[in-house]
This record gives C-alpha cells, structure tokens and sequence, in this order.
C-alpha cells in the first residue's frame, strides 16, 4: 500500500487521527449534547453546530495564512494540536454554561484551523517532489483513508462513555427522553405524550417514577454529563496525536523559505499600498454580497459566512501576477463547488442525525444489532476481510490465514449474535456517525483499484471529472433517505397551539420510524461521493495553486467547506417547516446543480491541471 510513498505520509495521518477522532466525536454527539444539556430546538442548535463547524474550516484560512507568512507549517500544526487539546477539556468539564461551552468549542476551532490545512499541506510538499509525484492522487486516498480509522472508533466511545455514565446513575439510555424532560419541565406535553414519558421514564430507571419533574432534571443532568465525558476522551486522543507529532515530525517536510529579493523602498512602499488598496476592494465587494444576500435571505449569518468568501476571492485574484491568475480563478471555481458539497454531505451530523434520533426505530433485531456493537462489527469486518485474502490473494499461505480469518471471526460474530435478543436490541443514534469512516476505510482501496485500472487503459477521469461525479453519486445519497420519508410524519405536524394558546409538543409516533438501513444505505452513497470528492479536492489544489500560496489555497479550500458549514443551518431550518421528504429534495437538486456547472467548465479546469504538471 505504502510502496513508492515517502515515510511522512504515515506521519500525518496518525497524526491527524487524534483530529479525526475529535471530529467524529463532536459530529456524532455535539447537536445531540447541545439539545439534551440546553434544551435548544433543532434550529437552535442547528446554529450553534454550523458556527462550530464553520470555524474548525473559516479559520484554516488564518492559519494557512501564518504558516505562509512564517514558513513555520510544522511550529504552526504543532501549534494547533496544543490548542485543540485545550478546547477538548473546557466542554469535557461537567456543568458549564452554554456561553462557557461555547468557548471552547471556539478554542477547538482555532486549534483545527491552525492544524489541519497546514497539516495538509506539507502531505502536498512531498509530493512535490518529482520521485512522487505520480502518485500524488493515492497519497491523498491513502491519507484520507488512514485518518478515518480512528475517525470509526469515535462514535462507539463516545455513546460507550455515555451509557456507562447513565448505569452509574442508575438509568438506561433512551434518545428521545431528553426531549420529552425538557418538553415536560416547560408544559409543553400533552396528556397523551405525558403518559408515554411516565412509560419511558418507568422503563429507564427500572421502578415507577413518582417524581417526573425531578427525573427529568436528573436525566438531563446524567445524559450532559456523560457526553462531558465522551469530550474527554476526546482529550486524551489529541495527546496520542501531539505524541506521534513531536517524536516523528522529522519525516515531514521542511519548506525552506526563499531568499527575498532586494527591493528599494519605492518599490516596497509601492507593493504594499497595492495590497492594501486591494484588500480595501476586495472588503467593499465582500460587503455589497453580504448586504444582498441579506435583504433576500434575512439571515445575516449566511450573508457573512458568504461575504467572507467573496472577500477572499476577491483579494487572492487581485494580489496573484497574470502567471497565476488562471490557476487561483479555477481554484476558487472548484472551491464553489466545494461549498455545496459539504453544505449538503455534512447533514449527517445535524438533520440526518435527528432523522437517527428521531425516525429510525430506536430497537433493532439479533442480525442487525450486529452493526451497532463495537466488539460484533469489528468481528463481522474481520470475516468479510478474510473471504476478501482468500478470494484476491495468490499465496496460499495468505489463503490460509484468510480462511482462519473468516471461519473463526465468522463464528465469533454468530456467537455474539445469538447473545442478542430475537428483537428488542437498542441501537444509539450516535453510532451511525461510524458508518462514514468505516466505508472509507472499506472503500478506499477498491476506489484505488478502478482508477488504477481506469489510468493503466488511459480511461481515468482528470481529477476535476471525478469531482463533478462524486456530486452526481452524492444526489443519489439523497433520493435513498428522500425515499425513506414519504409518508412519514413531519416534524411541523407534532407541534401545535391550544386553546390556551400554549405549545404542546407531540414524539414521533413508533409508526413513523423506519429500519436503520435506510440511514446505512445513504452513508454508503455519500460515502462514494465523498471519495470521489474530497481527497481528489485535495490533491487538485496542492497540484494546482501556486507555490507561494500553497498554504493559503488549501486555507482557500477549507474556507469553502466552511461556508459550507455555515449553510447546513438551510437543513435545521426547514426541518420544522417542510415535509421530510421535501428537505432531502433541496440537497438532492443543490448537487446536481453543482455537477452541471462543474462540467460546463471542465475544459477550463482540465486545461490548468495540465499546464500545472
């Protein structure tokens, strides 16, 4: 796998597990915390994640640009792993206020933005080199699929860590009893809803609650702490990773800073009025957009996230010779692209989580309990991984080992079954967030294969194609959960005003939850999508920008997903006001409106990716 790369590409991605590990977690739990701790709505919260995510990107931006002004990228990577670390513990400590939480949720921001395009640029700096060069596309595979293990474990810890919390308090976890505590301590339930929150209630605790408005405080308090506790662990990760940095950076590259060329002060004086004279357009054109944007939208924080794109566009254009310019213009023509992407790919951790949370059947059967346990799904990857050496692999020693792989984690696996009940087994929301980095881990070498296939008869698709593809595969991702909605309850309908004129609230009737397979199958499809996407992304902007703006181009990339980001408050905030099936269909026509546009300039784009060879 890693014949004819350079040892530093194992650096970065155990590296950059801890990150994943992280990210994975707060992807799996942090909407879900933020709503069982504070109480907030799925817009509320919607905000807060999008912010949150917006930051970890936005301010990539700020650290590609120190890392490029310094020529520091490794003090700087170092830099943001420390600050990580440090925004880890804040939101692992019990009982902060939502103002406090929200501080260190910036603090993990500012710590990714200094790591993680930096992180990604130095993977790039090696394959500058002409030795890798060829093999630059499956670095950045390899790279992205490394960083997902760890990225796979996150969601199992992080509900582990909670339930085990919940036993010592003396309860059970129930995903959408926080909900219902909340609901309850507001007066919102009504008589119907009051008495399946005594059920449930009754059920978690094992004994029949007299008290619901004290329960409902305490499991509040008990479901909070134990994602505190899950943060933690997140913690602790970001050590392993500070480790792994500090004892082998010296494999990654050092970019040597060029001697600068001696100028008069004229010319110096001149250089910089013309940044600044740029720098005051660029704002100017930054602001006019995010006014517009505005008055059509009335969401300011859109109209800013926007803005700031646009300013940053805007300026890098401007300060680029005409040597660049056609390299910087394509760039940010993929990054528009890019902001689609992930506007509509990271609904998996905000309204697709609350599609797990809320409309997927909370109690599975023996064989599909399978996939929500640590110890089975790795037993049941480890059989299918030794049918995989038996069926591919020539020696037969490898044959052998395959077949002992297969027969003996394929009968472990049946035994843990058949531990599990015929039916009745809980699953946990969280655990779908593993879904994503396990098929990347899973898919990533059979991706690898085709292309390498597709490359050896001269039929790849040029990295800007198989961008433009993976926008059209992500669609589909779409249309299998659209699919799944028709005629389920929508989230407007359980919500309604009384006489009184008081909110009551309803639950998702067990009639409007559908099989886990559903959310599965259309992780699977984004999952493809996102291989085609996201690591090619990569590989085309450390390819295509610039030399001098190596650092700042993939801070350019991330600034895009983080805008991105911001955008996935379009998904929080219809998720109370259309049907289900309609919210999908808006990310279904977003992706395939981007797949249009990023083929009607695919000559363009595929021409600079030449020139740039």
């Amino acid at each position: 796998m890693l014949k004819g790369h350079p040892k530093g590409l194992l650096v970065a991605f155990f590296s950059n597990m801890g990150e994943r590990f992280g990210f994975y977690t707060m992807m799996a739990i942090l909407v879900l915390f933020l709503q069982a701790k504070f109480g907030l709505s799925e817009e509320g919260a919607g905000v807060y994640y999008s912010w949150f995510y917006f930051g970890i990107y936005g301010l990539a931006l700020l650290g590609g640009l120190l890392a490029d002004i310094t020529n520091r990228y490794k003090l700087v990577i170092l830099a943001g792993i420390v600050i990580m670390f440090a925004g880890y513990v804040i939101v692992a400590v019990p009982g902060m206020t939502l103002a406090v939480t929200v501080i260190g949720l910036f603090t993990i921001a500012l710590g990714n933005g200094l790591f993680k395009g930096n992180l990604q640029a130095v993977v790039g700096q090696m394959y500058d080199n002409e030795k890798y060069k060829k093999v630059r596309d499956s670095a950045f595979m390899i790279f992205y699929m490394g960083i997902n293990i760890g990225a796979f474990f996150a969601p199992f810890v992080a509900t582990g860590i909670r339930n085990w919390f919940l036993k010592t308090q003396g309860y059970l976890h129930d995903g959408s009893l926080p909900a219902l505590c909340h609901a309850y301590k507001k007066g919102e339930l009504t008589d119907v809803s009051n008495v399946e929150f005594q059920t449930l209630a009754d059920k978690v605790s094992g004994g029949h609650i007299t008290d619901l408005s004290a329960f409902a405080d305490d499991y509040i308090n008990a479901f909070a702490v134990g994602y505190n506790y899950a943060f933690g662990i997140a913690a602790v990760a970001m050590v392993v990773s500070l480790l792994v940095y500090v004892i082998f950076n010296k494999y990654l590259p050092t970019k040597q800073r060029k001697p600068r060329e001696k100028k008069d002060a004229a010319g110096s004086n001149f250089k910089f009025g013309k940044q600044l004279i740029a720098g005051a357009i660029s704002f100017a054109i930054g602001i006019g957009v995010s006014v517009g944007i505005w008055f059509a939208s009335s969401n300011v924080d859109i109209a800013f996230a926007v803005g700031l794109f646009v300013v940053f566009a805007a300026w890098i254009i401007q300060i680029s010779t005409k040597e660049e310019r056609p390299r910087i213009s394509a760039l940010l023509l993929v990054f528009i692209v890019v902001i689609f992407f992930w506007m509509s790919f990271h609904q998996n951790g905000l309204t697709l989580t609350f599609f797990a949370k809320d409309y997927t059947v909370k109690e599975v059967d023996a064989f599909t309990a399978i996939f929500f346990s640590l110890e089975s799904i790795l037993a049941f990857i480890g059989s299918i991984a030794g049918l995989i050496i038996i069926m591919f692999r020539k020696k037969v020693s490898d044959k052998f080992i395959g077949l002992v792989m297969f027969a003996g984690l394929g009968y472990f696996t049946y035994y843990l079954m058949e531990r599990y009940q015929p039916t009745g087994n809980p699953i946990a929301p969280e655990i779908f967030q593993s879904f994503n980095p396990l098929y990347i881990v899973a898919l990533t070498f059979p991706i690898m294969a085709v292309f390498t296939w597709l490359r050896k008869r001269n039929w790849e698709p040029s990295t800007p194609k198989k961008i433009g593809i993976g926008m059209i595969i992500a669609s589909f991702g779409f249309v299998i959960i659209m699919i799944a909605s028709f005629n389920l309850v929508s989230p407007h309908e359980l919500q309604f005003v009384d006489e009184m004129g008081n909110i009551k609230y309803n639950p998702v009737p067990d009639s409007s939850r559908v099989l886990p397979y559903w959310l599965m199958s259309s992780y699977l499809v984004l999952t493809i999508a996102e291989l085609f996407l996201s690591p090619m992304g990569l590989s085309f902007v450390s390819k295509v920008a610039p030399d001098r703006f190596q650092g700042l181009m993939q801070g350019g990339w991330l600034l895009a997903t983080a805008v991105g980001n911001k955008l996935l408050v379009v998904g929080s905030s219809f998720w109370g006001k259309l049907e289900l099936w309609q919210l999908w269909a808006i990310f279904i026509a977003v992706c395939l409106a981007s797949a249009l546009f990023i083929f009607a300039i695919m000559k363009r784009l595929e021409r600079v990716t030449r020139d740039s060879e």
